[in-house]
């Protein structure tokens, strides 16, 4: 763990927050950066300590993060995550030496991953526009295909076996359910539950007898399940048809890559991962990976960083301030400046700063 600072003087509601930024490998700390300079834009009360967790820990220690990750999370009211990963580190070492591990066993249940296009952001859906793409996806976070339950024998042999099982409980698919019916309540009223039930026929259909069973409790949202497939291809076909889209953990991780695609590109999605009316701080992402291929050139997209932190206030309770961080992204978004994959030509910097200026002109 490295040094802490305090930016900014006036207190959001009279509350100081510590946040953890982690800005991990690649592209990662490009854009931690310029979330953290629209957060100190606002003139809060938030103390940062950045955190060397990552690849480059990996290659030092043999460890994605110290002994004690837990406590130095749990001293802290939220993190933001950049990004994790690297092409010298498998993949499945960064998975489950670090991302996992903090999900799971801070009981990070709820992945919310709001899929908007914004104004000015081009998709490749041709003829679509922003009133054509606005859900949002509530991931199960915690079990399911990433249970980490299985293994793997006769390793090296021609007859070697690996076996991955998939967990799911009532209880972890009960409360994301309920949590995804509590947000299409706050929106259009639609909630789809994405499955494959007809080939899985123990946990999907546990995950769509408890769904109904929940829907009985919200009668005035509409209810429907869809298999995966067919949702996959009605979000290219007819995104506007989807309100609140409720998914397992694999298939949540899925669909949300491909509803990234949909919104204008992986540099424009974030993400919260919470535990709704728990203790646990709640980690902040964007979802486009540490991106090698980019890094160290200026030009990854900040889009998803910042939305990511606009999350992170309004779980806090400080909506308005979230609000005032979004409002100011969707300006950018639309008027520009713009970086490259998504038509314009600024640097990653520059979109943060204006991002930040438009911030403090309105805190």
């Amino acid at each position: 763990m490295q040094g802490s600072d305090a930016e900014g003087t006036r207190k959001i509601h009279s509350v100081s927050y510590r946040i953890a930024l982690l800005p991990g490998d690649g592209v990662g700390a490009e854009v931690v950066a310029e979330a953290r300079k629209v957060l100190g834009a606002l003139g809060a009360g938030i103390e940062f300590t950045e955190l060397d967790w990552g690849a480059d820990r990996w290659h030092q220690t043999a460890e994605m993060m110290p002994a004690d990750w837990e406590s130095i999370l749990r001293s802290h009211d939220a993190g933001v995550l950049g990004a994790c990963g690297h092409p010298s580190v498998p993949d499945h070492i960064s998975l489950w030496k670090m991302i996992l591990p903090i999900r799971q066993r801070l009981d990070l249940w709820a992945n919310v991953r709001p899929v908007r296009l914004l104004e000015g952001v081009p998709t490749p859906l041709v003829g679509r526009g922003p009133t054509d793409i606005d859900m949002v996806f509530v991931r199960e976070n915690s079990e399911g295909e990433y249970s980490g339950v299985g293994g793997r024998v006769h390793q090296g042999l021609p007859e070697e076996v690996g076996i991955e099982t998939s967990v799911f409980t009532r209880h972890a698919v009960e409360r994301v359910v309920r949590h995804a019916f509590g947000l299409a309540e706050t929106r259009r009223g639609l909630l789809t539950s994405a499955t494959k039930s007809n080939a899985s026929r123990y946990g999907y259909v546990l995950w769509d007898e408890v769904a109904a069973e929940v829907a009985a409790e919200h009668p005035g949202v509409r209810y429907e399940r869809v298999l995966v497939d067919a949702l996959a291809a009605r979000m290219v076909r007819n995104p506007e048809s989807l309100d609140v889209v409720v998914a397992s953990n694999l298939l949540g991780d899925i669909l949300t890559d491909l509803a990234a695609a949909i919104q204008g590109g992986m540099g424009t999605a974030a993400s919260a991962n919470v535990a709704p009316e728990g203790d646990a701080p709640g980690l902040f992402e964007p979802v486009h990976g540490s991106a090698p291929d980019i890094a160290g050139q200026g030009i990854g997209n900040p889009t998803g960083a910042i939305w990511s932190v606009a999350l992170m206030l309004e779980h806090l309770g400080e909506a308005d301030a979230g609000a005032c961080v979004m409002r100011a992204l969707e300006d950018i978004c639309r008027e520009g400046p713009r970086t490259r994959d998504v038509g314009g030509a600024a640097k990653t910097a520059e979109v943060g700063d204006a991002v930040a200026a438009r911030v403090a002109a309105a805190a």
